[in-house]
Protein backbone atom coordinates (compact mmCIF):
# COMPACT_ATOMS: atom_id res chain seq x y z
CA UNK A 1 0.00 0.00 0.00
CA UNK A 2 1.47 3.22 -1.08
CA UNK A 3 0.72 6.75 0.97
CA UNK A 4 1.76 9.10 -1.88
CA UNK A 5 5.26 8.55 -1.19
CA UNK A 6 6.52 7.28 -4.59
CA UNK A 7 9.99 6.07 -5.02
CA UNK A 8 11.67 8.63 -2.23
CA UNK A 9 12.29 8.03 1.09
CA UNK A 10 11.60 9.54 4.68
CA UNK A 11 14.88 11.25 4.69
CA UNK A 12 14.58 12.93 1.49
CA UNK A 13 11.63 14.77 2.29
CA UNK A 14 11.87 18.60 2.05
CA UNK A 15 15.16 18.24 0.52
CA UNK A 16 14.27 20.23 -2.26
CA UNK A 17 12.32 22.59 -0.41
CA UNK A 18 15.57 25.70 0.53
CA UNK A 19 13.02 27.11 3.74
CA UNK A 20 12.68 23.28 4.97
CA UNK A 21 16.59 22.28 4.49
CA UNK A 22 17.66 25.81 5.66
CA UNK A 23 15.79 25.38 8.94
CA UNK A 24 16.97 21.92 9.79
CA UNK A 25 20.48 22.89 9.07
CA UNK A 26 20.11 26.21 11.80
CA UNK A 27 18.74 23.59 14.13
CA UNK A 28 21.22 21.15 13.58
CA UNK A 29 23.75 23.59 14.02
CA UNK A 30 22.05 25.04 17.24
CA UNK A 31 21.92 21.62 18.57
CA UNK A 32 25.56 21.14 17.84
CA UNK A 33 26.06 24.12 19.87
CA UNK A 34 24.12 23.49 22.73
CA UNK A 35 25.87 20.23 22.72
CA UNK A 36 29.56 22.15 23.35
CA UNK A 37 28.07 24.40 25.44
CA UNK A 38 26.91 21.54 27.79
CA UNK A 39 30.02 19.57 27.26
CA UNK A 40 31.88 22.78 28.66
CA UNK A 41 29.84 22.82 31.43
CA UNK A 42 30.38 19.26 32.16
CA UNK A 43 34.23 19.80 31.54
CA UNK A 44 34.18 22.58 33.81
CA UNK A 45 32.32 21.18 37.00
CA UNK A 46 34.92 18.44 36.61
CA UNK A 47 37.59 20.72 36.83
CA UNK A 48 36.02 22.57 39.93
CA UNK A 49 35.66 18.80 41.21
CA UNK A 50 39.73 18.02 40.78
CA UNK A 51 40.89 21.02 41.87
CA UNK A 52 38.81 20.70 44.87
CA UNK A 53 40.65 16.96 45.38
CA UNK A 54 43.77 18.67 44.36
CA UNK A 55 43.69 21.19 46.92
CA UNK A 56 42.72 18.86 49.70
CA UNK A 57 45.22 16.77 48.82
CA UNK A 58 47.57 19.15 49.16
CA UNK A 59 45.77 19.91 52.89
CA UNK A 60 46.37 16.58 53.96
CA UNK A 61 49.62 15.89 52.41
CA UNK A 62 51.28 19.16 54.20
CA UNK A 63 49.35 17.51 57.36
CA UNK A 64 50.93 14.44 56.79
CA UNK A 65 54.90 16.30 56.50
CA UNK A 66 54.26 18.37 59.25
CA UNK A 67 53.74 14.77 61.64
CA UNK A 68 56.44 13.49 59.74
CA UNK A 69 58.74 16.36 60.34
CA UNK A 70 57.76 16.37 64.72
CA UNK A 71 58.70 12.45 64.40
CA UNK A 72 62.00 12.90 62.53
CA UNK A 73 62.37 15.89 65.55
CA UNK A 74 61.80 13.03 68.03
CA UNK A 75 63.37 10.64 66.60
CA UNK A 76 66.71 13.63 66.45
CA UNK A 77 65.66 13.63 69.99
CA UNK A 78 65.66 10.16 70.85
CA UNK A 79 69.01 9.76 69.25
CA UNK A 80 71.27 12.42 70.93
CA UNK A 81 69.86 10.83 74.43
CA UNK A 82 70.84 7.51 73.21
CA UNK A 83 74.39 8.59 71.69
CA UNK A 84 74.61 10.93 75.59
CA UNK A 85 73.65 7.58 77.50
CA UNK A 86 75.82 5.57 75.62
CA UNK A 87 78.72 8.19 76.12
CA UNK A 88 77.98 8.36 79.89
CA UNK A 89 78.08 4.59 80.45
CA UNK A 90 80.98 4.17 78.46
CA UNK A 91 82.74 6.76 80.69
CA UNK A 92 81.07 4.86 84.18
CA UNK A 93 82.34 1.70 83.06
CA UNK A 94 85.66 2.97 82.79
CA UNK A 95 85.41 4.91 85.96
CA UNK A 96 84.52 1.32 87.43
CA UNK A 97 87.24 -0.42 85.40
CA UNK A 98 89.73 2.16 87.38
CA UNK A 99 88.58 1.81 90.52
CA UNK A 100 88.92 -2.00 90.40
CA UNK A 101 92.30 -1.51 89.50
CA UNK A 102 93.10 0.23 92.21
CA UNK A 103 90.99 -2.12 94.84
CA UNK A 104 92.93 -4.92 93.03
CA UNK A 105 96.42 -3.03 93.63
CA UNK A 106 95.71 -2.71 96.98
CA UNK A 107 94.87 -6.69 97.72
CA UNK A 108 91.00 -6.94 96.79
CA UNK A 109 90.56 -10.35 95.03
CA UNK A 110 86.43 -10.19 94.07
CA UNK A 111 85.75 -13.13 95.79
CA UNK A 112 84.32 -11.60 99.20
CA UNK A 113 80.87 -10.75 99.36
CA UNK A 114 79.21 -8.74 101.88
CA UNK A 115 75.86 -9.97 102.75
CA UNK A 116 73.67 -7.08 104.74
Amino acid sequence: MEYGFGNSSFADCGKNDPNVSEEMEKSFTDLLAEELKLQELVASENKRHADAALLEAKKVSSQYQKEADKCNAGMETCEGAREKAEAALIAERKLSALWEMRARERGWNGSETTNR
